[in-house]
């Protein structure tokens, strides 16, 4: 069976390109009535837990506990995010360090049956998807919570297919804080007609998530009730340009393009999973150095630091006389850009080059060290522990250089 993805690129002249998509999103909210909100950086504020903003949510957290916003109670925004849990996952066809979520939020005003509906009117009026290629999943309820049954209606009632769900469609920041069920949107992207559905076949991608807010859990796993229902919405707009643009890859969309032409030509040629890992780090180095974040040992600055090394490694396994100091300044002026930072191209350049600087003289300190007798067998916790604490030798470098000795 043919498992390719179907074109769904819209089949009029609807917009496509990414910035257009962005446009768009906005001004159908704030055409019903949202307020703009000026997205923050990847820094969250001070005293916040986290080492970066990773929703759009986030930095609206004390609004959604029930703070009054001061431009309103509807409100819409594009905010950039950073994620290290998928790290590993980067270079598979979905995955990004460094992304932009579209947002929109309602802070005690309507509730989810409504921002569904505007939901379904946007995908399929303003973006021109097919609304038979749509599926929707929808939270069946469990043992502190019931069904969302208002929601399962709404669906119903506008015709999109609908599977109930217990974990897929519970949503939370994490063990304490708001949270509640949530409805997500699936777009259809196998050959064919749509079969199955979300939960039983892959080719349903997600979209789009819409999340009522009625809870806040409490340490004990209890939920306690909040002062007002919101709803929070968040949908990647690299994945929404991706599917209306009709590609399979969201590096494929045209936010890559001039990384796309310029890598394979740069740095000679790299097979496919490698292009992207070393595209998407990279470009996420070039974010974080524009929100202010330097590289260190230890915090954000090691993220930081993480990333430009996982690059560089990926680049020398084949040739070690690549450097950073020839990425293009086209580059960095277009991630720039597009992420509206306000960067100096030259001071980003001399901070990678002195990063790969450090990172050679590294490796060459960790091939010595781990070529001694005491090295050539298993490594023990001890050992690893040894190699951070006296060399500075962190354990995933010590275990890269262990893979690559073979």
């Amino acid at each position: 069976m043919d498992t390719r993805p179907t074109d769904t690129r819209p089949t009029d002249t609807r917009p496509t390109d990414t910035e257009s998509v962005l446009r768009t999103f906005v001004e159908y909210f704030e055409e019903r009535g949202h307020r703009r909100i000026t997205g923050s950086t990847l820094v969250p504020p001070p005293g916040d837990p986290v080492l970066f903003t990773t929703s759009g949510m986030h930095p609206l957290t004390p609004y959604l506990e029930g703070r009054p916003h001061p431009l309103g109670s509807r409100l819409v925004n594009v905010q950039r995010c950073l994620r290290t849990t998928d790290l590993d996952e980067v270079g598979d066809l979905t995955h990004l360090t460094v992304f932009e979520m579209l947002g929109t939020w309602s802070l005690g005003d309507y509730e989810l049956p409504r921002s569904l509906e505007w939901g379904h009117g946007l995908l399929t009026e303003g973006f021109g998807i097919d609304p038979g290629r749509l599926h929707a999943t929808v939270f069946g309820g469990d043992g502190r919570s019931g069904p969302d049954t208002r929601s399962l209606e709404t669906w119903q009632r506008l015709g999109v297919p609908v599977e109930l769900t217990v974990d897929d469609n519970w949503w939370s920041g994490g063990p304490t804080g708001p949270c509640g069920p949530d409805s997500e949107i699936f777009l259809w992207t196998g050959d064919g007609p749509p079969r199955s559905t979300p939960t039983r076949d892959d080719r349903w991608v997600e979209v789009w998530n819409h999340v009522m807010m009625r809870y806040r859990a409490l340490p004990d796993g209890s939920l306690e009730p909040l002062p007002r229902h919101n709803v929070d919405t968040g949908l990647g707009l690299e994945r929404l340009a991706t599917l209306l643009q009709g590609r399979t890859s969201v590096f494929d969309c045209d936010v890559f393009t001039p990384w796309r032409e310029r890598l394979p030509g740069l740095w000679g040629p790299l097979d496919e999973t490698s292009t992207r890992l070393v595209t998407d780090h990279l470009r996420s180095a070039l974010v974080v150095l524009g929100d202010g974040v330097l590289p260190a040992a230890t915090g954000r600055g090691y993220v930081l630091r993480r990333l430009v090394r996982r690059a560089l490694t990926t680049l020398w396994r084949d040739d070690r006389d690549r450097h950073l100091g020839d990425l293009p300044a086209e580059l960095i002026d277009h991630t720039r850009d597009h992420f509206r930072q306000d960067t100096d191209p030259e001071r980003v350049r001399r901070v990678l080059l002195d990063e790969e600087r450090r990172f050679r003289r590294l490796l060459d300190t960790g091939r010595k060290v781990l070529g001694r007798p005491r090295f050539r067998g298993p490594l023990t916790e001890e050992d690893l522990r040894y190699l951070h604490d006296t060399h500075g030798l962190p354990r995933d470098l010590v275990l890269g250089l262990r893979d690559a000795a073979g």
